[in-house]
């Protein structure tokens, strides 16, 4: 038996294309009127597998009333059936309103159990085994898979990318031609600075500039980062960094940034490309505190600006890309040159 999760309303294409596979099985779809969950009646665990509609399927090896002492009870079998592991994590999912316990009382208490009969350790992140309980009303489905088939947004061998946009510095001419559009373009903006949790973003105007584009460009950045924000802090279980915006003139902010011997990238179509300079910038990181980027809007940066700037990029050959697109396009294009620091650092680190 294997319990199948699907996006919700996938269910019936899902059933269709596993029989399609594995022939006319039983297929229990949505249990108890519960989307997004199959009971496939079958053991040919890999044939469901091969279903891109199936999100996960995890191995059936007990099915007991969902009652907490019964759970509980087999923890020995358990233990039995996951075999050679050192770490292990218990994953609870409970549907219905009418137990006397919640999912979290099943992943300590059968955790705890567990632990005692094996002797091994709780590890939530990257665990050998991942013990599933799926309780679906008064029917509980007890399965194990392999902790490397749980697909994490985070693992040891990931860069934190954070580590670089902490360093980074953000110069953005403003956008300014009519009220909405600089209202648009600033949200944009905004939102995507965030995104990326940079250290600042500078909104760096030079000479006369009409005030009220300014004031809708730099409403529209307060309020794109702002709504990023509030979704980051929703999503993230770690501590969200809040981007600072400042506003200040385009040629002192560059005369500040290069008396502090920043690193200082603009970004031009006149410039290289990155594989032209890779090694240089790969230098130029590994010693920098601080790397400001410096962005165009619809009139490109002043010649002296791209003069005495310490690398001139130009992204996207051929192409010009919106004002908007420029924040993003550089920092996932650097942090492809920091990856690379990171790997090569790692891969001369002496061995202990």
């Amino acid at each position: 038996m294997i319990l199948v999760k699907t996006q919700r309303g996938m269910e019936y294409i899902a059933m269709q294309r596993i029989r399609e596979i594995i022939g006319d099985v039983e297929i229990d779809v949505r249990p108890s009127g519960y989307l997004g969950i199959l009971v496939v009646h079958s053991d040919d665990l890999e044939a469901v597998k091969e279903v891109p509609e199936v999100e996960k399927a995890i191995p059936v090896i007990f099915v007991v009333d969902s009652n907490l002492d019964r759970i509980l009870e087999k923890a020995e079998e358990i233990v039995r059936f996951m075999g050679d592991f050192e770490t292990f994590a218990i994953r609870t999912t409970r549907r219905g309103l009418r137990h006397s316990f919640s999912s979290m009382d099943v992943n300590i208490r059968l955790g705890k159990e567990i632990q005692k009969i094996s002797g091994k350790e709780v590890d939530l992140n990257y665990p050998d085994k991942a013990v599933y309980v799926e309780i679906v009303n008064e029917k509980t489905y007890i399965g194990v898979i392999d902790g490397k088939e749980e697909r994490k947004k985070y693992t040891p061998e990931k860069i934190d990318s954070l580590r670089f946009f902490e360093k980074i510095s953000f110069v953005q001419m403003p956008y300014l031609e009519n009220l909405k559009g600089a209202r648009e373009i600033g949200e944009r903006i905004g939102r995507s600075a965030q995104s990326f949790e940079i250290r600042e973003l500078i909104v760096a105007p030079y000479g006369y500039v009409n005030a009220e584009e300014l004031y809708e460009f730099l409403r529209g950045v307060k309020r794109g980062k702002e709504s990023r924000l509030k979704v980051q802090r929703k999503s993230y279980s770690r501590e969200v960094r809040e981007v600072k915006v400042y506003v200040h003139d385009l040629f002192q902010t560059f005369r500040d940034k290069k008396r502090k011997k920043s690193v200082l990238i603009s970004t031009d179509p006149t410039g290289k490309q990155i594989s032209e300079i890779r090694g240089e910038l790969k230098r130029a990181f590994t010693r920098a505190d601080e790397i400001v980027i410096f962005a165009g809007s619809r009139v490109g940066l002043p010649k002296g600006i791209l003069r005495l700037s310490d690398f001139v990029v130009d992204l996207t050959p051929y192409i010009t890309f919106p004002t908007e697109i420029a924040l993003p396009a550089s920092l996932i294009a650097l942090l492809n040159v920091y990856e690379e620091i990171a790997i090569e650092r790692e891969k001369n680190k002496p061995v202990q």
